[in-house]
């Protein structure tokens, strides 16, 4: 069941954050308990290369592989989704020209512009149907806009009208810095959950899906209430912290 299928039937999905670009690293994240692995190029180590050979493990687990490109590199948008991610985050999308070039580069024709290449994709799905392939790509990939300042929250309508943009992922740190006008970083400010709930309930309302990145576990039922789906959380050093702080523990605790 695809990604896109998961989201529309209702279903709450957590995906790993991954920003080691190494396929091993990433064959361990897809073998473990999360449902999805997104792959960090904005601000985490992967490139062209480790996205090509990372998504290959998500795949042949079984979990969808979602991929965030940097900030306007709408190109990687579509070499993504070729080497077999099936979702694509694009940060910084602030204005209706960034939706646009976003959406075009993530749909076939007559939504976009997407050029046809999907060797990898194709076989990492597991298909040479090439009609079935094209007939229902469109709708089994997501663009998902970030909305990360107070230019995009004042276009958020506009930016889930876009044709072929098919959510948007709120990117909580970086909100907080606009919404505070640069005087914190706090991805649990309390001054801007209403601005954050607003924000998935008109996604929602407007029959898209809605995504956050979650720094604080404890606020994702807030966050479910607020009509988001999609859940992002911690990335690999978090993992590794919070799983070796409870190994030792445990081994501490059980000396007499």
């Amino acid at each position: 069941m695809s990604l896109a299928s998961r989201l529309s039937a209702g279903e709450t999905v957590f995906t790993a954050w991954s920003g080691v670009p190494d396929a091993f690293t990433v064959e361990a994240l897809a073998g473990g308990p999360f449902d999805a692995v997104t792959l960090d190029m904005q601000h985490g180590g992967h490139h062209e290369d480790s996205v090509l050979r990372a998504l290959l493990p998500i795949t042949a687990a079984g979990k969808p592989g979602l991929v965030r490109i940097p900030v306007g590199r709408f190109d990687m948008a579509s070499r993504a989704l070729d080497f077999g991610a099936e979702a694509v985050i694009a940060p910084m999308v602030n204005s209706l020209e960034d939706a646009r070039l976003f959406a075009a580069a993530m749909k076939y024709p007559p939504v976009g512009q997407r050029s046809w290449g999907p060797t990898y994709a194709m076989s990492r799905g597991k298909t040479a149907d090439s009609a079935a392939w094209l007939a229902n790509a469109n709708a089994d990939t997501l663009a998902l806009a970030m909305i990360e300042t107070r230019e995009a929250l004042a276009i958020l309508d506009d930016i889930l009208a876009v044709p072929g943009i098919d959510g948007v992922l709120v990117g909580p740190s970086d909100f907080s810095i606009a919404w505070s006008n640069g005087e914190t970083m706090n991805p649990g400010l309390e001054d801007m959950m209403q601005a954050i709930g607003d924000i998935g309930r008109r996604t929602r309302a407007a029959g898209k899906h809605a995504a956050i990145y979650v720094v604080d576990p404890t606020l994702v039922g807030r966050y479910v209430e607020m009509g988001f789906r999609l859940i992002a959380m911690g990335n690999e050093a978090r993992y590794m912290a919070l799983g070796a702080g409870m190994l030792i523990e445990a081994a501490r605790t059980s000396i007499k």
